[in-house]
């Protein structure tokens, strides 16, 4: 009679189990946003935070670009060149004896690109080369037919981060950043932004890798994330967006020599230096002012030392915080504030987190010894 009863049980839980099941599968095969009483972004953002996606439904992605997009701006700038003006340049004898002889000429060049409204009050925040030397930005919202005046609050070509700040009459609709590393590869993303002009088009792709580092325009980025999405002239400036409807990058770069590859600034790099240029203008990084290489082992037996460790000076900067100090050319730094340094990258990394003012030391290798080196950090 026991065993009957434990054999009724175990049928009974696994009828439970199985309904249990197949009530969650129909639920993750017909999940559709219309039927929550939230908006896709709330639903997405109330869900784990850790969690990189989350079920897409038939008209997820379109509640979200409507959610999003009235925040997503276009930009257009006008920037005054000098173009010199010769009406025989293409003439080679002409060319030869009177080319020189013509001025120059002004010339508007007009500018497009993309950006995202982050603050109710019009902050907006795009990227550097979109209104770099503009002597005229202007910002049009998808709601209104007449552009917004914009003025340039803060920049860093480094980093190709530009803040602009539009004053309107209204109370506008803002993005907030989510964190970009919580990102996996394979992450749904979506690309809001007006590539060729074409306001507001929307790409969907996933994030393809993390941290790349590439050049654009000599600037060397080493932390990028790449995404399929298709991204073209024009979206440069624009939000990549997650599920959640959150920023977690900004369009910056495509690959001219290959399809279906683009490039996008983590959100984690701009909240670091969103505030230094709202309030400064400008990012704010601490300076050493050494020119640095990594220490092979031919430089180690050059320079005496049982294994290559530390990174070696090759050049210091005129009137730089390690000039004060008496590092020079040649000297080998072992140790930064007692922690030990040996990459470049390693040295750099060290020297952004040290806060403007303050006094370290550092331990050098030189002349076959080793001596420590107090020095103050400057802003560069």
């Amino acid at each position: 009679m026991r065993h009957q009863k434990k054999s009724l049980l175990r049928g009974a839980l696994r009828v439970l189990l199985i309904g249990f099941v197949s009530t969650g599968l129909m639920l993750g095969a017909g999940y559709n946003i219309s039927d929550f009483s939230v908006s896709p972004v709330e639903a997405a953002q109330s869900m784990d935070a850790a969690s990189p996606n989350v079920f897409l439904g038939p008209d997820t992605i379109q509640d979200i670009v409507k959610q999003t997009g009235p925040a997503v701006v276009k930009i257009e700038t006008e920037t005054q060149t000098q173009r010199q003006y010769d009406p025989f340049f293409n003439d080679p004898f002409f060319r030869e004896f009177f080319g020189g002889q013509f001025k120059s000429q002004p010339e508007l060049r007009k500018g497009l690109g993309s950006g995202f409204i982050i603050s109710s009050d019009g902050h907006i925040v795009t990227n550097n080369h979109v209104v770099a030397g503009a002597a005229k930005i202007e910002v049009y919202l998808s709601n209104r037919k007449e552009p917004y005046a914009a003025k340039l609050i803060g920049s860093d070509a480094q980093l190709d981060l530009a803040v602009l700040k539009i004053d309107a009459d209204e109370k506008l609709p803002a993005l907030v950043f989510g964190d970009s590393n919580k990102l996996e590869a394979g992450s749904w993303v979506i690309a809001i932004g007006n590539p060729y002009g074409l306001d507001h088009t929307v790409t969907v792709g996933v994030i393809s890798a993390k941290g790349r580092p590439i050049n654009i325009n000599g600037n060397q980025f080493t932390d990028l994330l790449q995404t399929d999405a298709s991204i073209n002239p024009g979206n440069s400036g624009g939000p990549l967006i997650n599920l959640r409807g959150e920023v977690i990058g900004i369009n910056t770069a495509i690959n001219a020599q290959a399809q279906g590859i683009g490039f996008a600034i983590p959100s984690s790099t701009v909240t670091q230096v969103l505030d230094q240029l709202i309030n400064d203008g400008k990012v704010i990084r601490p300076w050493l002012g050494v020119f640095t290489q990594p220490v092979t082992q031919e430089l180690a037996n050059y320079f005496g030392l049982k294994a290559p460790e530390g990174v070696l000076i090759s050049g210091v900067a005129e009137n730089s915080p390690a000039q004060k100090a008496g590092l020079k050319r040649g000297d080998i730094i072992l140790e930064y504030n007692k922690k030990k340094v040996n990459a470049p990258d390693k040295l750099k990394d060290e020297v952004m987190n040290t806060k403007i003012g303050a006094e370290v030391v550092v331990l050098v290798y030189r002349d076959g010894g080793t001596i420590f080196v107090p020095l103050k950090i400057e802003e560069r």
